[in-house]
């Protein structure tokens, strides 16, 4: 995927921070928070067609995406970039290398093990 810009379209940085954060489900609010400034500073982030690059920096790390993701990308990369999330969110296949009943299993008799040298523990004391 090339996410170059086409040299007839202006890219939104703003925007572009905006569609980010709504489509990973973050509030302004949150957002703020994160960069340790104002929602109505977020706002006017959104409303800026160019931002610094340290404000882009920081952005990108706070929504954890590339600073390239917010600078070069027009509005279909965006969704495209978007949905490469939603494509690895398959969480029925999630890469488990163990068998999370075995862990049970071994809590399960590790907790036996401590109760009956507790128990043995106690019955000597008495």
């Amino acid at each position: 995927m090339n996410t170059d810009t086409a040299p007839n379209k202006k890219v939104h940085q703003g925007r572009n921070i905006k569609r980010l954060r709504e489509m990973l489900g973050i509030k302004q609010e949150s957002l703020a928070f994160d960069l340790g400034v104002s929602q109505a500073t977020v706002s006017d982030y959104e409303q800026k067609e160019a931002l610094d690059e340290k404000i882009l920096e920081k952005v990108s790390q706070a929504l954890k995406v590339p600073v390239e993701a917010i600078k070069n990308m027009t509005d279909e990369a965006t969704v495209n970039y978007i949905n490469t999330f939603n494509d690895n969110a398959n969480f029925n296949n999630y890469g488990c290398t163990f068998n999370p009943l075995d862990k049970v299993i071994e809590l399960y008799e590790r907790m036996i093990k401590d109760r009956d040298k507790l128990i043995e523990k106690l019955s000597k004391s008495s």
